[in-house]
C-alpha cells in the first residue's frame, strides 16, 4: 500500500494559523485517530470545514483546529487528503505533527505532494514546474506567466504539436506496413507542409526564453562610471534606502554591490560596481577588475557621468567598457549648471537627466530602463506563450532539430522508416515537456527544487 505522507503545508514562524496537509489512502483514517469534533470523520464531507480538537493517546488536548476533507480524485495529488488548520505557533505545529506521525503517517519529502498530484494524473510535469514558479515569483509578469503555464497554456501548445506529429506518424507507419494498393501513394509534400510549419512554431517559442529568463530571474543592470561621479548615490535613489556607502572621496566603492528590486514592473539585479579609473591600488584595482567583468554580463549598463563637467579620460576608460546597445547614458547632477560635452556621447543615443541626489529625472529613468527591454518584455512577454524553463527551451530545440533533419532525409529521399525515427525522436523530445518521457532521475531532480509541504 502507498505511504501516507504528512507535512506543514505553511512555512515556519509564528502565524495566525499553520497548516498541515496529509495524503494517501489512510489519511481519513489517520485524521479518525486524533480528532474529536460532533460529526465523525467517516461522515464528514469532503471539502467542507469542521471544528473540533486534537488529541493525544492520552486525551490530553493538543490544539482546537478546523479540519478538511478532500476526498480522491477531487484533490490536489489525486489521493485522499486531510488538512488541519491549527494555530501557528512553532510548538503546536511540531505537536501535530508529531501526532499525525505517531499513528503511522510518514514525513514527505520535498515537492512530493506535488509529485503525487503529477503521477496521479492530475498535473503535467509543465504545470507541476509551474507550482514552484509561482511560488518564486519575484514580479506581477512573473506570476502571470507561471500562472499561465499553471493553467496548461505551454501543455496545450505542445499536446497540440505533439497530436500532429501523432498524425503525421501514422500515416507514415501506414505506408511502411502495407502495400501502397491498401492506402493508396503517399503525399509526401502534403505530410510535410504542417510540419515545417510545427518547425518554425517550436523555433519562436524556444526563443522567448530569452524574455522568460528575464521574467524568471531577473534582468542584471550595472552601475557604472568613473569615481564620485554618483553612482552610489544613484543606488541609493533608485532604491529609495542608503544602502551604497556615499563619501566625496574617490573610490569609495571597491567592490560590487548588489540589491534585489521589482523596476518598471519586472525583477531587477542592481549592481554598483568599483569606479573605473586608472590606479596603483590593488584592492581598487580588483574592483576596477570586477566592474569590467560586470559590465560584460550586464542585460544594461547604467553608465553614469557627471553633467557639471567636462567629460574626463577617465570617463572615457569606463565608456570603453560599455556597448552602445547595451547601454544608458545616466547625466546626473541635472539640478547643477551643465558643462558636459553630450556630443561626445553621440555613439550612445539612449541618455536620460537626473540628480540622484535630489531624486529628480528618477520616473523618466524607470521608463527608459522599462523601454529598453520593451520590445523583447512588453511585446513577447504579454502575448503567447512564454518558455521559462531552460530544460523545456532544450528539448524544444531537439524537437525542432529532428524535424529539420527530416526535411533533409525527404529531399534526400531516405526511406520512409529513416522518416518515421525523426518524428518519434521529436515526439520524444516534446514528451520531456509534458512528462511523458521524462527520465526518473531528471523527475527526481525537479521535485527535490520543491519546499516540503507542496
Amino acid at each position: 500500500m502507498l505511504d501516507t505522507i504528512v507535512a506543514p503545508a505553511t512555512p515556519p514562524g509564528e502565524g495566525g494559523v499553520g497548516i498541515i496537509r496529509l495524503s494517501g489512502p489512510q489519511a481519513v483514517d489517520f485524521l479518525g485517530a486524533v480528532f474529536r469534533g460532533k460529526v465523525n470523520v467517516n461522515t464528514m464531507e469532503s471539502h467542507k470545514l469542521y471544528l473540533g480538537r486534537l488529541l493525544t493517546p492520552n486525551e490530553e488536548r493538543v490544539d482546537n483546529v478546523l479540519a478538511v476533507i478532500m476526498r480522491s480524485p477531487r484533490s490536489y495529488t489525486g489521493e485522499d487528503v486531510v488538512e488541519v488548520h491549527c494555530h501557528g505557533g512553532l510548538q503546536i505545529l511540531r505537536s501535530v505533527l508529531d501526532l499525525f506521525l505517531n499513528v503511522g503517517a510518514r514525513m514527505a519529502g520535498p515537492g512530493e505532494f506535488t509529485q503525487r498530484a503529477f503521477l496521479n494524473g492530475r498535473l503535467d510535469l509543465a504545470q507541476a514546474e509551474a507550482v514552484i514558479e509561482v511560488i518564486r515569483a519575484r514580479s506581477e509578469r512573473a506570476s502571470r506567466v507561471a500562472l499561465d503555464q499553471l493553467d496548461g497554456h505551454l501543455s496545450s501548445e505542445i499536446y497540440k504539436f505533439s497530436a500532429q506529429l501523432k498524425q503525421s506518424l501514422a500515416l507514415l507507419e501506414a505506408h511502411i506496413d502495407f502495400p501502397d494498393d491498401e492506402v493508396g501513394t503517399l503525399d509526401l509534400p502534403h505530410l510535410l507542409a504542417p510540419l515545417q510549419q510545427i518547425s518554425l512554431q517550436l523555433e519562436v517559442l524556444a526563443g522567448s526564453f530569452d524574455v522568460g529568463r528575464v521574467l524568471r530571474e531577473g534582468v542584471n543592470v550595472l552601475i557604472l562610471g568613473r569615481p564620485n561621479v554618483g553612482k552610489s548615490s544613484l543606488m541609493n535613489a533608485i532604491l529609495g534606502e542608503s544602502r551604497a556607502i556615499v563619501n566625496e572621496l574617490a573610490g569609495t566603492t571597491r567592490d560590487t554591490l548588489e540589491e534585489q528590486l521589482v523596476l518598471a514592473g519586472f525583477p531587477v539585479r542592481l549592481v554598483d560596481a568599483a569606479g573605473v579609473r586608472d590606479t596603483d591600488d590593488p584592492v581598487e584595482q580588483e574592483g576596477v577588475r570586477r566592474a569590467r567583468e560586470k559590465a560584460t554580463a550586464a542585460d544594461l549598463v547604467l553608465m553614469v557621468v557627471d553633467g557639471s563637467c567636462p567629460l574626463t579620460d577617465q570617463d572615457m576608460l569606463a565608456l570603453e567598457l560599455c556597448q552602445p546597445d547595451r547601454t544608458l547614458v545616466v547625466v546626473n547632477k541635472s539640478d547643477q549648471a551643465q558643462s558636459c560635452e553630450l556630443k561626445l556621447l553621440a555613439g550612445f543615443p539612449c541618455q536620460v537627466a537626473v540628480s540622484a541626489k535630489y531624486k529628480l529625472g528618477l520616473d523618466d529613468l524607470s521608463a527608459a530602463i522599462l523601454e529598453f527591454f520593451e520590445s523583447d518584455i512588453i511585446s513577447s512577454g504579454s502575448e503567447g506563450v512564454v518558455v521559462t524553463e531552460r530544460r523545456h527551451r532544450e528539448a524544444l530545440l531537439l524537437a525542432g532539430a529532428a524535424l529539420k533533419q527530416l526535411m533533409v532525409s525527404a529531399t534526400e529521399l531516405a526511406p520512409l522508416e529513416c522518416l518515421a525515427t525523426d518524428l518519434r525522436e521529436a515526439l520524444s523530445a516534446l514528451g520531456l515537456i509534458t512528462g511523458e518521457t521524462t527520465p526518473d532521475e531528471i523527475l527526481d531532480q525537479i521535485f527535490s527544487q520543491f519546499c516540503v509541504g507542496k
